[in-house]
């Protein structure tokens, strides 16, 4: 469903839409920046490999129009796939998955992750790191269940690791996620409620808030390569 999106640009532009979702701003320091025109801040390093830049500014750019609403320090990148991922009776298992180049100093912010496209919660971050070398897979079940975290020390979070979601329909309205590191499986997080609602896959470099800050005064580089979605029918 999402393979080999990064060999070039017509490629990337085929599988992804720049920006998040919603727009260039979300709940940290860093407003993204990114384009057909604009490679400053999201451009292919290499053939297969994406780098999201983070920059620090040193004029006013106001805050962020997401809460909760800090002043805009970075300028950044995030992309999000065209194609969106439904658990349902068709498609009750899905796979998502790539490799990454983090950064875990503090105030650096990585994420792969998915999110409702109409609504909110799902969400299940693949890929978080919160200005340390821990990487957080997240899961946020449901209004009543909040909150599953599956925290894991990684090793050289600077260097290339593959990080991976297994998603399966359990029953009617929710689903299990196994999370993978390098292969090795770190977790599982029982009865999301995620049957039947679209879901974003996004690649974003945001900065400070939850991270910590200040951040670095130079630039962060965020990397990505060999990320996949795949689904298998009924």
């Amino acid at each position: 469903m999402l393979e080999g999106s990064f060999a070039h640009r017509p490629a990337l532009e085929a599988s992804w839409h720049y920006l998040y979702p919603w727009g260039s701003d979300h709940n940290g320091s860093a407003r993204m920046y990114a384009s057909s025109s604009d490679i400053n801040h999201l451009y292919l390093e290499s053939p297969g490999v994406l780098a999201i830049r983070a920059a620090r500014i040193t004029w006013d750019e106001g805050t962020s129009s997401s809460d909760p609403h800090l002043p805009i320090h970075y300028h950044s990148g995030a992309i999000h796939a065209k194609p969106q991922i439904v658990v349902n009776d068709q498609f009750p298992n899905w796979e998502v998955k790539g490799e990454f180049q983090a950064s875990s100093a503090r105030g650096t912010w990585p994420a792969f992750w998915l999110t409702g496209a109409s609504s909110w919660p799902p969400e299940s971050d693949i890929l978080e790191f919160k200005g340390d070398g821990r990487n957080w897979f997240n899961t946020y079940k449901n209004a009543s269940g909040g909150w599953s975290n599956t925290i894991v020390p990684v090793s050289n979070p600077g260097g290339w690791h593959g990080y991976r979601a297994w998603i399966a329909k359990v029953n009617a309205t929710d689903v299990d996620i196994h999370y993978y590191l390098d292969g090795g499986w770190v977790g599982q997080h029982r009865g999301a409620n995620f049957v039947g609602r679209p879901m974003w896959l996004i690649i974003n470099l945001q900065m400070e808030g939850s991270s910590g800050s200040p951040g670095p005064s130079g630039d962060t580089v965020y990397r990505a390569r060999n990320v996949y979605v795949g689904r298998t029918r009924a």
